[in-house]
């Protein structure tokens, strides 16, 4: 049993490994998003600088490995063969549970992860510890028999409960507040109002960050002696008070010698914090499971019995200073690659950011309902207001000469807002962590982020009910993981009692399965986006993209057309199943680009208005050219689903030649948008005559075979409407092809 055991350990570390990558990708969100979203540097000087941040932080994570081994249940109670299940399905549950939500672009909480986990595992092994007439223990020198309580440590995991409830009202409220009244000092036009206050605020938000690197930093350092930590709770005030005078000091000397912002040093700053918080703070979410598990195997070697009970782990133990090293380079490294973790980080920029454009939620009765009563409350408060001072704040929220600064760099918000989010949420997770409340990074930064987005004004008539069906399926699916994680590891811990070393080979595989299959989807969904995005692309460039993006359509339409008839002929399910997901996913690019007009034509040169005008026609025509292929596909896909009869041997030679001479048309388009070349139109307009003509012979075709009987219903119905459809088909696109030819002219003119 020694080498079965020693090899759980080892997958234990493998799994750390992988947990270490998918917990970075997921909690990445907590401390790049204010630095990238601001744009307050280069993106590789924001990595540098949280690079640092979680290298430094790992090294002061040693006081928080004690959660894995016995903040959730009690160790003593638990026998090693027991214990090295539990620590199996909470590793195998967590990797797993955190892809899964990385996959889908959602960032969620590692610590209540790995809390609910390790409390499902243990209450699955007390159930069946206690079903099988539990064991006599000893409490308080007094022999019982064994109840749940005496497994669990409930009081903690309703301690986590609550701290996640207080946390998002909390940060959501504090946020929007502080936000509020920074805004009415600064204005968006800070440039022109920071150097009269900004030396105070740095103060007051460098002090903040300071203080929360020292309390969070220390207390879980192994090089900060025991008086040192007495020493600093003895004169918290002193270093505040210190700490405030300096920076705000030295902040007004760099103002006043040197050209640099200090806001954009404010969120540097607070970024490399943050990092170092995460990292600190949440390590143990990763590796502190495999950890524990190692001290219970070497605990076991010395007794020589895999019925030993567990009360090694009860003890302070002090972490391998290599382990969390090499657990830091592992996350930095995962910083700088992982593509999931932009993912999550796109999420809450999105939900945050300053400009309208493409959302990427749907909205929900409660959010119309909410808005609806907010705006009528709004207008209510502004008739009891002064007009004066109504005029006033709305001056003070004016965009418009923000806009102009920010054109070039074109960030999500801006650094006033970047730093009130550093800098609440430093406070926020610092009080809490003095008054020893358990608490999320995640759910502080990102409701941090969502309260300064909403009293920027950033959530708009134009996009509030989006952004807060974002937020609320954002948060629905923190409640929703702690009720996962807890059910999936109960279900495995239980599985893996039960199944022995069958079932951890057969988990094992199959959470390898899964991974591998997520990453696919993943990669998958990364390359079919994210080349056309509207923030990566420079004015000068617009031009170009449009029409990169009308000849890239015009290439998935025609390519999509042929297997939707290909797949149609053969009876091909599978094919068709396959194209209905594709025109799903070109019909949510062509309503991208629809959304993304306002933006693009703000780019175009403002003396030619004709230009933003044959734009917009050319995305119109798109999208109806989407519609006529999703009317084809749907109907074609549905038809062979239901097992109806196939196409006739004619039907079938008609649609072949239909499909030959549209992708012969298709070809001829796309060259024309490619070399700007619009002399070939007339040759254009010929072939589409044809194919016309030769539609509407297959019209008359398959009503001489209705009249004839040798068509059924269904097979008419279907064949007409493809019929139909690509006609219009046909129609729209000579009629975007002149609108891109009119765009292109009227910006050479």
């Amino acid at each position: 049993m020694d080498n079965f055991y020693l090899i759980l350990v080892g997958v234990l570390f493998i799994l750390a490994i992988s947990d270490l990558i998918v917990g970075v990708s997921n909690d990445a969100v907590n401390f790049l998003n204010s630095a990238l979203g601001s744009k307050a540097a280069p993106r590789y000087v924001i990595m540098i600088i949280a690079s640092l941040g979680v290298l430094i932080g790992a090294t002061f994570s040693n006081g928080m490995m004690e959660v894995a081994r016995k903040g959730i249940f009690h160790p003593e109670f638990f026998h090693f063969n027991e214990i090295m299940i539990l620590f199996m399905a909470v590793m195998l549950t967590d990797i797993l549970l955190l892809d899964m939500f990385n996959t889908l672009g959602l960032p969620t909480s590692t610590t209540v992860s790995i809390v609910f986990e390790l409390l499902g595992a243990a209450v699955g092994l007390s159930i069946i510890k206690m079903s099988g007439g539990g064991e006599t223990i000893v409490v308080n020198g007094i022999e019982k028999i064994a109840e749940m309580g005496d497994y669990i440590n409930t009081a903690k995991a309703l301690a986590i409960i609550s701290g996640i409830l207080m946390s998002v009202v909390v940060a959501f409220t504090i946020g929007s507040l502080i936000q509020y009244f920074t805004r009415l000092i600064f204005s968006f036009n800070f440039e022109r109002t920071y150097k009269y206050f900004g030396a105070i605020w740095g103060g007051i938000a460098i002090t903040a960050i300071t203080y929360f690197i020292v309390i969070k930093g220390a207390k879980g350092s192994s090089f900060v002696t025991k008086e040192s930590l007495e020493w600093i709770k003895d004169n918290t005030l002193i270093i505040i008070g210190a700490s405030f005078a300096i920076w705000a000091v030295l902040l007004q000397i760099i103002m006043l010698t040197t050209k640099i912002n200090i806001f954009k040093l404010i969120v540097l700053v607070g970024t490399f914090a943050l990092a170092m918080a995460f990292a600190g703070n949440d390590l143990v979410n990763f590796i502190g499971v495999p950890l524990a598990g190692l001290k219970a195997f070497e605990t076991y070697q010395t007794a020589g019995a895999d019925d030993i009970l567990m009360t090694a782990l009860t003890g302070k133990t002090q972490t391998n200073t290599y382990y969390l090293i090499i657990a830091g380079l592992v996350m930095v490294i995962t910083l700088w690659l992982s593509k999931k973790a932009r993912t999550v980080t796109e999420t809450e920029l999105n939900l945050s950011r300053q400009n309208d454009g493409d959302e990427r939620f749907g909205s929900s009765v409660f959010a119309r309902l909410l808005v609806r009563n907010t705006v009528k409350l709004n207008n209510n408060i502004k008739k009891v207001l002064p007009a004066s001072a109504v005029t006033a704040i709305d001056k003070r929220f004016d965009q418009s000469a923000a806009k102009t600064m920010k054109a070039k760099t074109n960030p999500m918000f801006d650094l006033v807002r970047a730093s009130v989010n550093l800098t609440v949420a430093s406070i926020l997770i610092s009080f809490a962590t003095s008054l020893k409340l358990p608490l999320s990074t995640t759910y502080v930064t990102f409701m941090v982020a969502m309260g300064t987005s909403l009293a920027d004004r950033a959530w708009g008539r134009e996009s509030a009910v989006y952004r807060i069906t974002g937020v609320l399926t954002v948060i629905g699916g923190w409640f929703f993981t702690a009720f996962l994680a807890f059910s999936a590891a109960f279900l495995v811990a239980v599985i893996l009692y039960f199944g022995g070393k069958i079932a951890v080979v057969g988990l094992i595989l199959l959470a390898v399965l899964l991974l591998i299959k997520s990453h696919l989807y993943h990669k998958k969904k990364s390359n079919g986006k994210g080349k056309d995005d509207d923030d990566e692309v420079e004015d000068d460039n617009i031009v170009e993209k449009c029409t990169n993006s009308v000849k890239k359509g015009l290439e998935n339409i025609i390519d999509i057309y042929g297997k939707t008839i290909s797949g149609l002929t053969k009876d091909d399910r599978k094919k068709l199943k396959k194209v209905k997901a594709d025109v799903f996913e070109l019909n949510a690019d062509s309503k991208r680009l629809k959304a993304n007009v306002y933006n693009t034509i703000k780019k175009l040169r403002e003396d030619s208005i004709e230009t933003g005008h044959y734009y917009v026609q050319v995305i119109d025509y798109l999208r109806e050219i989407a519609h006529c292929l999703d009317f084809i596909a749907a109907p074609s896909f549905e038809h062979i689903d239901n097992n109806h009869k196939g196409l006739s041997e004619n039907q079938i030679d008609e649609l072949l030649k239909t499909k030959a001479n549209l992708i012969d048309l298709f070809k001829m388009v796309t060259v024309i948008i490619d070399k700007n070349d619009y002399n070939q139109i007339p040759d254009v307009i010929e072939k589409q005559q044809d194919i016309l003509y030769q539609l509407n012979q297959n019209r008359k075709n398959q009503i001489k075979r209705i009249k004839k009987e040798e068509s059924g219903t269904r097979n008419s119905i279907l064949y007409l409407g493809i019929i139909n459809e690509t006609k219009n088909l046909l129609l729209q696109t000579i009629n975007l092809l002149k609108s891109q030819r009119d765009f292109i002219m009227y910006n050479k003119k």
